[in-house]
């Protein structure tokens, strides 16, 4: 029989620094070293972390959010840069795989990014969240399908996806017909209010069930005093409250530890690999439980660029217009 395979996984919940440019990747690499200490293997924090969510996109009109929106640009991290390099060292001193959300700035556009790490320190995906959601759409640019990538790391089969890109299933689908064994789940916490905190859990029990794999889930935290920083309003204040679901769940769809919904803090569960073999055994949704010869999922899965040579433009394929007119042209010629 083969060994028994245990990982110690981590959910951080902590708040951004919204002050210092540096501060927030001192509370990540500060997070990294306490986990460690607790000999965890694997480590997601929350979405777009890195310097911090733009929470202030949720509650200030763009009129009233220019400098905000600028300091936003000035604050944001390329990739590869200083953050990603100092992510690199520690997953590589710590020997752990490290999940990070941060705000990637690539020439005049900032997008929602997320980044894994393997314990060599090589930075294995960065992707693109596909959609950003209501506000967000006035701070982000999408994503494409070159994203949406399970890599294989020194903890097993790891896929990520952004907090209401759980809504789309054919975006879910994607990662789960690569057999993903752990998937990271990133929100941004403290905000909309606790139903959007019972939603996330419904969302991420509910694919842990499907895919058959462990999600770790990380959300954000804002204290009191950021929550006054970003708007004096008090009735928008509470749109900055409630929202967290931090959580590990199992294959079987349960809490691993109790999760947490405010507050900051680290939760810590060990993950043993063996209990997906004991879901899938029963349902498989991408292998004896699925009927591809009925449904299955065509991607692009090409990079979008805006510009590219002649010469690498592929040829242009068979398309359902040119097979209609072979098919008519066919039929003509046997006719006759």
């Amino acid at each position: 029989m083969s060994e028994k395979r245990v990982i110690r996984a981590a959910a951080v919940q902590i708040a951004p620094d919204l002050e210092t440019p540096l501060g927030t990747l001192d509370r990540v690499l500060a997070a990294i070293s306490d986990a460690a200490a607790k000999g965890v293997q694997f480590i997601v924090f929350p979405e777009t972390f890195v310097p911090y969510y733009p929470y202030f996109s949720f509650v200030r009109p763009p009129m009233a959010s220019g400098g905000d929106h600028m300091r936003f640009y000035e604050n944001a991290v390329v990739v590869p840069g200083p953050v990603t390099e100092a992510v690199s060292q520690a997953a590589r001193r710590h020997k752990m795989v490290i999940v990070l959300g941060v705000n990637e700035l690539d020439h005049g556009s900032i997008y929602n990014a997320q980044l894994i790490f393997d314990t060599d320190g090589k930075l294995l995906l960065k992707r693109r969240k596909l959609t950003a959601t209501f506000h967000e759409r006035m701070i982000w640019g999408g994503g494409d399908g070159a994203g949406l990538k399970v890599v294989e790391t020194a903890v097993g089969r790891v896929g990520a996806l952004a907090c209401w890109e759980h809504y789309n299933p054919l975006a879910r689908y994607a990662l789960m017909a690569q057999h993903e064994e752990i998937h990271a789940g990133q929100f941004p916490g403290s905000l909309v209010g606790d139903i959007f905190g019972d939603q996330t859990e419904v969302t991420i029990r509910h694919h842990a069930l499907e895919s058959g794999c462990f999600v770790v889930n990380s959300t954000g935290w804002l204290t009191e005093e950021q929550i006054a920083s970003i708007t004096p309003d008090e009735g928008l204040q509470r749109g900055l409250r409630g929202g967290c679901m931090t959580a590990i769940i199992s294959p079987e769809g349960r809490h691993l530890v109790d999760p947490m919904r405010a507050g900051e803090g680290l939760l810590v569960a060990d993950l043993d690999m063996s209990l997906i073999t004991k879901r899938k055994r029963m349902m498989d949704s991408v292998g004896h439980y699925a009927r591809p010869e009925l449904l299955s999922l065509l991607i692009n899965d090409q990079p979008a660029v805006p510009m590219r040579s002649a010469d690498t433009i592929r040829t242009v394929p068979h398309t359902v217009a040119n097979a209609d007119a072979s098919d008519e042209q066919g039929a003509t010629e046997h006719v006759d």
